[in-house]
């Protein structure tokens, strides 16, 4: 979730047609991005961590919010297709459903099987980079009709989006740490996924229906307080 998935924010920013406007604000918009990009930002780290690599899952991470962000402004422009092709959500929330579905399915293979899968660093490197930008831009698809309802606006668009994919590498980076110290915050950050995946479903087929933002803001709160409610002990002991 992002600052423009929220309808109350838009209209707060549906003003803004100036850069000199814009810059006291961004202060703003950056806090409100690192607090709202948490469910997403735990997503991405979950991802990036399989590279079991430091180097690499801070690689992962450079190049999936890159494609993410050139993603995020391709949906910006093609906003009104989009909205238009109800497909697309359909993907969207089901790829995030499926997205968790994987997080929790039992593995039935064994070993050897497992480091045969390893073993090629390479595609599983890019797998990782094109998984991490895929699983973005079905996030930025909640954010697609507040970005057409500020679409005369394209450069504070532009400027949210790019925001937006700062914040959420910031955030992301973090995560990483937190999800190796707090054993319960990777089952969190999935379960907020699915919220989103199952949002952007019931908003498909029942559009009547109007999910209330202060429900979205404190479903994603509670999850994040239960992820970081249990802190491994031996971590807790090291550091």
């Amino acid at each position: 979730m992002d600052t423009a998935a929220l309808p109350s924010l838009t209209a707060w920013l549906d003003g803004v047609d100036h850069l000199g406007e814009l810059l006291p604000l961004l202060p703003v918009l950056v806090s409100l991005e690192l607090l709202l990009s948490a469910d997403n930002a735990i997503a991405l780290a979950a991802i990036a961590r399989k590279q079991s690599d430091p180097a690499l899952e801070r690689q992962a991470l450079n190049l999936g919010v890159l494609m993410a962000f050139v993603l995020r402004v391709a949906l910006i422009l093609m906003a009104q297709w989009v909205l238009a092709f109800p497909p697309i959500q359909l993907l969207a929330g089901g790829y995030l459903l499926w997205l968790c579905y994987q997080h929790w399915r039992p593995t039935d293979l064994d070993d050897n099987s497992k480091t045969s899968l390893d073993s090629s660093s390479t595609v599983s490197f890019r797998r990782t980079v094109v998984t991490l930008a895929v699983t973005d831009l079905a996030f930025s698809i909640d954010s697609v009709a507040a970005a057409v309802a500020i679409s005369d606006q394209l450069f504070l668009v532009i400027t949210g989006a790019l925001i937006g994919v700062v914040a959420l590498r910031f955030t992301s980076g973090l995560f990483i740490q937190w999800l190796k110290i707090y054993s319960r915050l990777e089952s969190a950050g999935y379960l907020a996924v699915a919220f989103v995946g199952f949002k952007l479903l019931i908003q498909l087929v029942f559009p009547m229906i109007d999910v209330p933002e202060l429900l979205t803001l404190s479903v994603v709160a509670l999850l994040m307080v239960w992820g970081f409610s249990i802190r491994l002990p031996l971590i807790a002991e090291e550091t």
